[in-house]
């Protein structure tokens, strides 16, 4: 696969489609499963509130991965992300309901840079707090 955006028709300050994902106890299980991490501050609310945090919060991994799916679906191609990092400002709080939590995730191209790279800048928040910061992919468009 390759990009279905074309490098030539991006601008800086273009803005990628938002999305919300959301976050219940249940995705939490299903990702623990997937990615091994039985870490107890992300399925039981007791030891979570016990090392001082508010309830269960969500993984960071299964965050980062949640965000970067706004530019995975804009670009077309999962694989023209050829870069992707953040920095984890506030955990994703997930209560114990039927409703969960949400990410809100958006983002633009920053900049344009040579052989059809471009730099996109991602704002993820859940309950009215940013969740990522510095929250960059470089993705090589067609």
């Amino acid at each position: 696969m390759s990009a279905t955006v074309a490098y030539a028709d991006v601008e800086v300050g273009t803005e990628l489609p938002p999305a919300s994902f959301p976050v219940t106890r249940a995705t939490l299980v299903a990702y623990a499963g997937a990615s091994g991490d039985f870490n107890p501050i992300h399925w039981n609310e007791r030891f979570a509130k016990s090392v001082g945090l508010p309830d269960v919060i969500a993984h960071g991994m299964f965050t980062m991965a949640e965000a970067v799916r706004v530019v995975t679906d804009w670009a077309g191609d999962p694989g023209a992300v050829v870069e992707y990092g953040v920095r984890f400002t506030k955990p994703v709080v997930v209560p114990d309901d039927d409703e969960g939590a949400v990410v809100e995730v958006s983002g633009k191209v920053a900049a344009k840079l040579d052989d059809g790279l471009v730099r996109v800048d991602l704002v993820a928040t859940s309950g009215g707090q940013k969740v990522l910061g510095m929250s960059r992919a470089l993705v090589r468009l067609a």
